[in-house]
């Protein structure tokens, strides 16, 4: 390791790729403190012994004492895609917080930086699988502004300001997950459709293997100004997942297809109404992305080079996120 017996700073701890790595940190004995921007919302890191601390990524004095003392930095935190925000708060958290937190690196002398990116910034994949060498191409002012913060990254590494380097998962999922509740939730109910035929590929990566992922990043610290995509065993249609997800919840198979064009186009027109007056669409142009860009990855340079491999099957890990949701009683 390369914490000397110093702590890891883990920025965005309170979130659930953050918080999962706070975990398998603290499983591991490494002393761990976790930044997070607001004290009140840190319900997933209750009970572990970890040091807390308060910083934003738009106050650079913050960040400085955040990372004073810590041996290396994984930095998780990002200004997600939220309605009614102008493109430059995005820009001000995602690339310039990420300056901010490099220099206030640097200057405590940390000894190596892992950056959490996203395959995000390659958008729809037109010949998959995509991998480290495929050319960016962001959807959204998500997506640019984490180019442009991972550029920012590996221009440090690269130069040879700090030993660092990138990690993109793809979509990730896992026991807890929020976001892809909704898919579930709907499968289960019957409620479930495709928008096209449902073919375009999904690939996603446990949060538990990504948590490893991390962590294996952080060991390696011959490998500097690399990228790697961490992604699941495979890929597959929209449709093949969602009759697997069907399958194991002994539900039927979701059946109805809406036409893409017309529903691009209310998902278009929602969030041109709703975002100017902070509305939250009922209905965003990226979800309905979701039904029709290709994403499939090729993982091969974080096996030969991190020593990474997803621990379990896709349906392993339906059959993982299906028993926590119902132990919640969220399904």
């Amino acid at each position: 390791m390369t914490n000397g017996g110093q702590p890891v700073l883990v920025t965005g701890a309170g979130g659930f790729v953050g918080s999962r790595l706070v975990r398998e940190l603290v499983s591991r004995g490494i002393p761990v403190r976790a930044m997070v921007r607001d004290l009140r919302k840190t319900g997933e890191l209750q009970g572990l012994d970890i040091e807390m601390v308060q910083a934003d990524m738009k106050d650079a004095a913050s960040l400085a004492r955040a990372v004073e003392g810590v041996g290396g930095v994984y930095h998780i935190a990002a200004l997600f895609r939220q309605a009614g925000l102008p493109d430059a708060e995005f820009f001000d958290v995602n690339v310039e917080g990420t300056r901010r937190l490099l220099d206030a690196s640097i200057a405590a002398g940390v000894r190596r930086f892992v950056h959490c990116s996203t395959v995000g910034v390659l958008g729809h994949v037109e010949n998959p699988p995509a991998d480290e060498q495929t050319p960016y191409n962001p959807g959204d002012v998500y997506q640019r502004s984490k180019m442009e913060g991972e550029k920012i990254a590996l221009d440090y590494f690269r130069s040879g300001r700090l030993p660092g380097v990138v990690i993109r998962p793809a979509m990730i999922w896992g026991p807890g997950d929020t976001r892809t509740l909704k898919m579930f939730h709907m499968i289960a109910r019957g409620r479930f459709f495709y928008v096209g035929r449902g073919m375009a590929l999904v690939h996603f990566i446990d949060v538990r293997d990504l948590a490893r992922a991390f962590v294996l990043a952080m060991e390696k610290t011959e490998r500097s100004g690399e990228v790697y995509i961490i992604a699941g065993r495979q890929s597959l249609p929209l449709r093949s997942l969602a009759e697997a997800i069907a399958g194991r919840l002994a539900v039927l198979p979701p059946r109805l297809c809406l036409p893409v064009k017309p529903m691009q186009w209310l998902g278009s027109l929602c969030e041109a109404v709703c975002t100017p007056f902070g509305i939250q669409p009922p209905l965003y142009r990226r979800r309905v992305d979701f039904y029709t860009k290709s994403r499939s990855f090729n993982g091969a340079k974080a096996d030969r080079e991190l020593g990474f491999r997803p621990a379990k099957s896709l349906v392993e890990e339906v059959d993982d996120i299906i028993a926590d949701y119902k132990a919640r009683g969220w399904l």
